[in-house]
């Protein structure tokens, strides 16, 4: 049986001999002019027209006197038809050289367009230039199908199966969707810092490094949220932010350690003015991006083409689960958990058992819906509804059985933020990793004055779950584990 190890040390054999030759295997310029796309779907006017394409070898055969080699490039596919002759350029391969060629390799051909006796679109040319020498071949398409390799060899994964390839093109749109859709509606993008002193704007777990320069820790922001409120107090009136944040967290379909998110925050707005905008905005990046508003994820199917209707949390809790969220239950809250196989500490927060109760009904909601008027003790960030006192005024979109979003009236009273920051900090003190931190530079900011905003923030969740994958499919390089 034929290993990985003979195959590369065959290639290394022609590699030497290529290098006899007096050829460079990996040249620096290419003359590449044109995309095979072009020939493909232009072929009337590029006909006759002489033609430099590029790409790697996906299949070659020789037939004596004549060769066929198929290339590709990010475009497409085109066969290249070729005759032997002795009259080959310096440094180039004609037929006779092209035992010194395999597929993976990338090659560079000048000739002319036409169709093959067959009909097929080709280049007709004699001789082809190596570009890059292979050392290792790609699997077959049925040779990678096992995830953790798929994942650890993704520049693999991409050649031997392309739609990986293509739903990178997708979440690229994605993003740059969310991007147009803010720049036409008034907003600036400003890039916030990766590291701070203190992280907060969501609860959870950050990372923590050393910077060696300052002799200091530091956080990976888990959030962008309040240095975008920061800019809020600075002058700026729309501002938002795409990038990358740390979550110190599991692994699972909806959560990676490192993800991309967007925050965004409008001065002078609210949370009604906010679902106005940003149910627009999701369904213009979902359109922009798959072409669609009808969605089937997870069993769910989904029609984001309509209005969507605005559920109060309490409401949900006491239709469900009979529970009053402003005056709790706890043993009725946590046999409720435990007949659902949710797992918590007796001792837990109020706030978490309310969190834990409503996330069961989260997971069979198909939506689309507002969930708004969450608890207060479970959003230290958020204005007080002024109806009632109670609760906030935050909102989240459930899709899919997914919270796609989340934004509010922003707080912007010092005092009443200094008081949910020490509450927060307490729970933090008795051993809550996720609670946020007391940021007392950020109550600064608010005792200087920041008008009253909204503010928003989503991240590429939204994405996996509308392609209809899990994260680690969606992202180029997920994190596994290392291998030696």
């Amino acid at each position: 049986m034929t290993t990985l190890n003979d195959y590369r040390a065959e290639r290394l054999r022609k590699l030497t001999e290529i290098r006899e030759l007096g050829i460079d295997p990996y040249p620096a310029k290419s003359h590449r002019n044109i995309k095979i796309s072009t020939i493909l779907n232009h072929f009337t006017e590029q006909e006759g027209q002489t033609v430099c394409a590029a790409g790697r070898i996906i299949a070659i055969r020789a037939f004596g006197k004549i060769a066929f080699v198929k290339i590709r490039d990010y475009f497409g596919e085109i066969q290249i038809f070729m005759q032997k002759t002795d009259d080959v350029t310096p440094g180039y391969f004609g037929i006779k050289q092209l035992k010194l060629l395999d597929t993976g390799d990338f090659i560079e051909v000048k000739g002319t367009v036409g169709k093959s006796s067959t009909g097929e679109i080709s280049i007709f040319s004699n001789e082809v230039r190596l570009l890059t020498k292979a050392l290792r071949p790609l699997p077959g398409y049925d040779g990678l199908t096992n995830k953790e390799e798929r994942y650890r060899r993704r520049y693999v994964d991409m050649n031997v199966n392309p739609e990986v390839r293509e739903r990178l093109v997708r979440r690229s749109k994605f993003w740059q969707a969310t991007r147009d859709f803010m720049n036409s509606h008034g907003f600036i993008e400003i890039n916030t810092p990766v590291l701070e002193h203190t992280t907060g704007g969501a609860d959870a777990n950050p990372f923590v490094t050393h910077m060696d320069a300052l002799d200091e820790d530091y956080y990976l922001r888990i959030s962008q949220e309040l240095p975008l409120k920061r800019l809020l107090g600075g002058g700026f009136e729309k501002v938002y932010d795409i990038g990358p944040r740390f979550r110190n967290e599991g692994v699972d379909d909806e959560h990676l350690p490192e993800h991309i998110a967007f925050e965004s925050y409008a001065a002078y707005e609210n949370y009604e003015d906010g679902m106005d905008l940003y149910e627009e905005m999701i369904k213009y990046v979902a359109k922009e991006t798959w072409g669609t508003l009808q969605f089937n994820v997870g069993g769910f199917e989904i029609n984001l083409d309509c209005q969507w209707p605005r559920i109060k949390y309490a409401d949900l809790l006491q239709e469900k689960f009979d529970i009053n969220v402003f005056n709790l239950d706890r043993e009725k809250a946590l046999s409720i958990l435990r007949e659902n196989g949710v797992k918590v500490d007796i001792n837990v927060a109020d706030s978490r058992l309310i969190d834990n109760l409503w996330k069961l009904i989260r997971k069979t909601s198909a939506g689309p819906y507002w969930l708004i008027e969450e608890p207060l003790s479970l959003s230290p960030l958020a204005k007080i509804s002024e109806e009632n006192p109670l609760v906030t005024q935050r909102f989240h979109p459930i899709i899919a059985g997914t919270e796609m979003g989340n934004g509010y009236s922003e707080l912007n009273d010092p005092l009443d933020q200094l008081a949910r920051f020490e509450e927060q900090q307490a729970m933090r003190d008795n051993g809550d990793d996720e609670a946020q931190m007391l940021d007392m530079d950020f109550v600064e900011m608010l005792e200087y004055g920041m008008p009253p905003a909204c503010g928003w923030g989503n991240s590429e969740r939204n994405f996996w779950l509308l392609e209809g994958v899990s994260g680690r499919e969606a992202v180029p390089f997920p994190i596994i584990k290392r291998e030696k």
